[in-house]
């Protein structure tokens, strides 16, 4: 859908099976024999991919379908660089018991798994993994993308392409298979992961002839992965089906008449696609979705701050189709990208309003999980909207203020959290968001000056985009 910035540049090869002379040279005869017979290369893979790899994190008990509120590692992340740079953003993850890191099977950051039939990488995969372990997050891992032989692409470690028409490629339905067994593959390997997302965006999964989504596609698709899953471990939680929920211009020939606001209406083919996967899924411990407060168009309807009700909407409504299954946002945005998908228009303070308040609107929702997209850079020392410095060098690795608003997040209002209504002065109602437990009030002033508010029987002043945390 064009909003990760996808970047070639992700395709760094790491031989991590190539330890010690002789297993270098075990590879180059592989190769040579690969070469030889016109076989696509092995080098550097492995036949034992289920393995179980390093030490996975004890088990606490039967795993719940939600994880609460956390981030996806996307190409740049803190498993490589400066070791001071990313013992310090493993330190920052560890405070407070750690936050939900989400991480993808192929791309943003991890190589081609399966380059040659039951031929595995996993060595950036497992890197990803171990760091997610030493800083106490519970890990998350989207089973998207696939390998190019899924895909009529062609197989071999030097063949995978990673243009992002490539990796936005579905595996085509004879493949369906192939992808649920790697799924189970990556479910042996990491035994401590026990939540699964299948696929990312419906990926691949337009159908132009018909002009809407190919929803029978994805869900044959789906019920192959849950039932491989739960083969696997039937504790595993499952969830899907990971679509956009865009909204467009009311008056567009593609709206909801049924789920519509002030922020526009729904694109109907996609509350379509959502239906028949609701209604023909193997099953899910929990629905996943992703979207933007703002329309396809960009238009922040009708402004950055109310638009964010559509998220409220949204998760309402995917709330009683499902018959109250948990319910997680795999990605959620506010901030309009530019042409290169860069979200870089607004200072930090306003994005940190606007953040906070689609927080707010997600969890008014229904939703009790979601995964901050984390925009991080490899090196430099400005980076809007990332969590943290970039970890190039022994300096980095440094909280920036969005890190503060979603690990703060996630500690004040954890999965079950009994939310409370607390009293707004009337004149304040237009000005602020607001988000209560019985020990916390999160305050958000929606006004580029400063106010005085009165929440929860006390006056405060705040400044512009102010984020204000109340102890109760």
């Amino acid at each position: 859908m064009g909003r990760h910035g996808w970047d070639s540049d992700t395709r760094r090869w790491r031989l991590t099976a190539l330890l010690g002379v002789g297993a270098a040279a075990l590879a180059l005869v592989v190769t040579l024999f690969g070469t030889l017979t016109g076989g696509p290369s092995t080098a550097g893979t492995t036949r034992d991919g289920a393995t179980v790899h390093g030490t996975p994190a004890s088990p606490g008990g039967t795993p719940e379908p939600y994880v609460g509120w956390g981030f996806t590692h996307t190409q740049y992340s803190a498993d490589e660089g400066a070791g001071a740079a990313t013992r310090s953003v493993q330190q920052l993850l560890g405070h407070g018991g750690g936050l939900a890191q989400n991480q993808h099977i192929m791309g943003w950051g991890a190589d081609n798994p399966e380059p040659v039939k039951g031929h595995y990488d996993f060595g950036a995969l497992d890197r990803r993994i171990d760091f997610m372990r030493a800083s106490g997050g519970t890990p998350v891992i989207t089973l998207c993308c696939s390998p190019d032989w899924m895909k009529g692409g062609r197989a071999g470690v030097d063949h995978t392409d990673w243009s992002k028409a490539a990796l936005e490629t579905a595996p085509t339905p004879d493949h369906y298979q192939d992808f649920a067994d790697l799924a189970a593959t990556v479910a042996r390997r990491y035994p401590d992961v026990k939540h699964f997302i299948v696929w990312n965006e419906f990926k691949g999964f337009w159908n132009d002839a018909r002009s809407r989504w190919d929803y029978e596609g994805y869900t044959r698709l789906y019920n192959l992965v849950y039932r491989a899953l739960k083969k696997v471990d039937k504790d595993i939680m499952v969830g899907g089906p990971y679509l956009v929920m865009d909204s467009v211009d009311p008056r567009d020939a593609n709206a909801s008449t049924a789920l519509k606001g002030p922020w526009g209406a729904m694109d109907q083919r996609v509350l379509d696609a959502f239906s028949y996967w609701n209604a023909h899924k193997a099953g899910a411990d929990f629905t996943v979705v992703d979207g933007s407060s703002y329309t396809r168009d960009d238009d922040l309807l009708p402004d950055e701050f109310a638009a964010t009700d559509k998220l409220t909407a949204v998760g309402q409504w995917l709330r009683r189709q499902t018959h109250d299954v948990p319910l997680w946002w795999a990605e959620y945005y506010v901030e309009p990208g530019d042409g290169n998908g860069d979200r870089t228009g607004w200072t930090e303070p306003h994005r940190l309003a606007v953040q906070a308040t689609g927080m707010i609107a997600m969890v008014r929702g229904g939703a009790g999980s979601g995964f901050y997209w984390n925009p991080e850079d490899s090196s430099g020392s400005g980076c809007a909207g990332c969590l943290w410095t970039p970890t190039d060098s022994s300096g980095g690795g440094r909280a920036l203020p969005m890190y503060d608003l979603v690990s703060r997040f996630a500690k004040a209002f954890p999965p079950g959290t009994r939310y409370e209504n607390v009293p707004v002065a009337a004149d304040d109602v237009p000005n602020v968001r607001v988000l209560a437990s019985d020990r916390t009030v999160l305050v958000v002033n929606t006004q580029n000056r400063t106010i005085s508010a009165q929440v929860d029987g006390k006056r405060f002043d705040m400044g512009p985009y102010e984020v204000r945390w109340l102890d109760r």
